[in-house]
Protein backbone atom coordinates (compact mmCIF):
# COMPACT_ATOMS: atom_id res chain seq x y z
CA UNK A 1 0.00 0.00 0.00
CA UNK A 2 2.77 2.38 1.01
CA UNK A 3 4.22 1.53 -2.78
CA UNK A 4 1.18 2.54 -4.02
CA UNK A 5 1.08 5.77 -2.25
CA UNK A 6 4.63 6.98 -3.38
CA UNK A 7 3.83 6.14 -7.04
CA UNK A 8 0.49 8.42 -6.91
CA UNK A 9 2.22 11.27 -5.48
CA UNK A 10 5.03 10.72 -7.90
CA UNK A 11 2.53 10.71 -10.96
CA UNK A 12 0.61 13.59 -9.64
CA UNK A 13 3.88 15.40 -8.80
CA UNK A 14 4.94 15.12 -12.88
CA UNK A 15 1.41 16.19 -13.97
CA UNK A 16 1.52 18.93 -12.18
CA UNK A 17 5.10 20.06 -13.60
CA UNK A 18 3.64 18.83 -16.74
CA UNK A 19 0.36 21.21 -16.77
CA UNK A 20 2.86 23.88 -15.15
CA UNK A 21 5.30 23.61 -18.25
CA UNK A 22 2.08 23.60 -20.59
CA UNK A 23 0.76 27.06 -18.88
CA UNK A 24 4.66 28.68 -18.89
CA UNK A 25 4.88 27.67 -22.61
CA UNK A 26 1.72 28.68 -24.33
CA UNK A 27 2.08 32.43 -21.83
CA UNK A 28 5.78 32.58 -23.04
CA UNK A 29 4.97 31.52 -27.06
CA UNK A 30 2.20 34.30 -26.80
CA UNK A 31 3.97 37.12 -25.19
CA UNK A 32 7.00 36.07 -28.12
CA UNK A 33 3.78 36.15 -30.77
CA UNK A 34 2.84 39.39 -29.20
CA UNK A 35 5.68 41.01 -29.45
CA UNK A 36 8.10 39.73 -32.20
CA UNK A 37 8.21 43.05 -33.97
CA UNK A 38 9.12 45.62 -31.56
CA UNK A 39 11.67 42.96 -30.28
CA UNK A 40 13.05 42.31 -33.85
CA UNK A 41 12.46 38.68 -33.49
CA UNK A 42 11.76 35.78 -30.88
CA UNK A 43 11.06 36.99 -27.20
CA UNK A 44 14.57 36.14 -25.32
CA UNK A 45 14.28 32.32 -23.76
CA UNK A 46 11.51 31.17 -25.52
CA UNK A 47 13.55 28.85 -27.17
CA UNK A 48 15.10 27.34 -23.56
CA UNK A 49 11.21 27.20 -22.21
CA UNK A 50 9.47 25.67 -25.48
CA UNK A 51 12.15 23.20 -26.35
CA UNK A 52 10.43 19.84 -24.82
CA UNK A 53 7.44 20.88 -27.40
CA UNK A 54 10.08 21.55 -29.68
CA UNK A 55 11.64 18.18 -29.38
CA UNK A 56 8.04 16.57 -30.05
CA UNK A 57 7.63 18.75 -33.37
CA UNK A 58 10.42 17.87 -34.64
CA UNK A 59 11.34 14.40 -34.03
CA UNK A 60 7.41 12.74 -33.26
CA UNK A 61 5.31 15.14 -35.41
CA UNK A 62 7.16 16.43 -38.48
CA UNK A 63 7.94 12.82 -39.34
CA UNK A 64 4.45 11.84 -39.63
CA UNK A 65 2.74 15.25 -40.78
CA UNK A 66 4.18 17.58 -43.35
CA UNK A 67 5.08 21.04 -42.38
CA UNK A 68 2.36 22.59 -43.89
CA UNK A 69 -0.20 22.23 -41.15
CA UNK A 70 -2.05 24.83 -39.83
CA UNK A 71 -1.23 26.89 -36.64
CA UNK A 72 -3.65 25.60 -34.33
CA UNK A 73 -2.91 21.67 -34.73
CA UNK A 74 0.63 22.83 -34.81
CA UNK A 75 0.32 24.66 -31.66
CA UNK A 76 -1.38 21.86 -30.34
CA UNK A 77 1.09 19.04 -30.60
CA UNK A 78 3.78 21.55 -29.63
CA UNK A 79 1.78 21.86 -26.39
CA UNK A 80 0.81 18.15 -26.01
CA UNK A 81 4.91 17.44 -26.94
CA UNK A 82 5.47 19.96 -23.88
CA UNK A 83 3.14 17.72 -21.74
CA UNK A 84 4.28 14.71 -22.37
CA UNK A 85 7.90 15.10 -22.07
CA UNK A 86 8.23 17.34 -19.33
CA UNK A 87 5.66 14.93 -17.44
CA UNK A 88 7.69 11.79 -18.29
CA UNK A 89 10.91 13.79 -17.10
CA UNK A 90 9.35 14.60 -13.66
CA UNK A 91 8.57 11.37 -12.97
CA UNK A 92 12.02 9.88 -13.58
CA UNK A 93 13.63 12.74 -11.69
CA UNK A 94 11.22 11.69 -9.16
CA UNK A 95 12.08 8.39 -9.02
CA UNK A 96 15.71 8.64 -8.75
CA UNK A 97 15.55 11.56 -6.35
CA UNK A 98 13.21 9.29 -3.52
CA UNK A 99 16.09 6.42 -4.64
CA UNK A 100 18.92 8.31 -3.70
CA UNK A 101 17.45 10.11 -1.05
CA UNK A 102 16.31 6.40 0.54
CA UNK A 103 20.23 5.32 -0.17
CA UNK A 104 21.85 8.07 1.95
CA UNK A 105 19.20 8.21 4.58
CA UNK A 106 19.78 4.17 5.21
CA UNK A 107 23.29 4.61 5.38
CA UNK A 108 23.00 6.94 8.39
Amino acid sequence: MNQLMITRKTITLAVHAGLLAVILGAAMFALSWYFYDALGGPMPGTQVVLFPGHLSLVYVWHPLFTEEINFWPKFTLQMFGQFSIVTVTAMVCVGIAKRVGRAIWSSW
